[in-house]
């Protein structure tokens, strides 16, 4: 058994410029624990899998293609491979959000 805490773990380098920590990284999938204080978000970018994200706390808005949708604790929201998407914090409030890339991405992100 592993057990992992993301406060344990380094933090990842990511081209958004928050706090992120790669919690899972096999074959088949990634997982990421994203941090976003108020004003922080994701630069809009299209991944070459699935991602789904899952919201731990806050009330992030998320952008799936041409949808942005203010969303809350316990949602998860798929975002289909190969469609723009991003993550706000519009909020004054810290927002904590998992990030599934399902299968491992094999290739890059292109940031929009």
């Amino acid at each position: 058994m592993k057990i992992s805490n993301y406060k344990e773990l380094e933090l990842a380098k990511t081209p958004h410029g928050i706090s992120a920590n790669k919690l899972y990284d096999k074959d088949h999938a990634v997982i990421m624990h994203l941090n976003l204080k108020a004003g922080e978000s994701l630069k809009p970018h299209i991944t070459p899998v699935d991602v789904a994200f899952y919201i731990l706390e806050g009330s992030p808005t998320i952008m799936v293609e041409d949808e942005k949708v203010q969303v809350k604790v316990d949602d998860i929201i798929e975002s289909p491979k190969d469609i723009v998407h991003c993550i706000y914090n519009e909020t004054n409030a810290d927002v904590r959000v998992l990030v599934m890339k399902l299968p491992r991405p094999t290739t890059k992100t292109i940031m929009k």
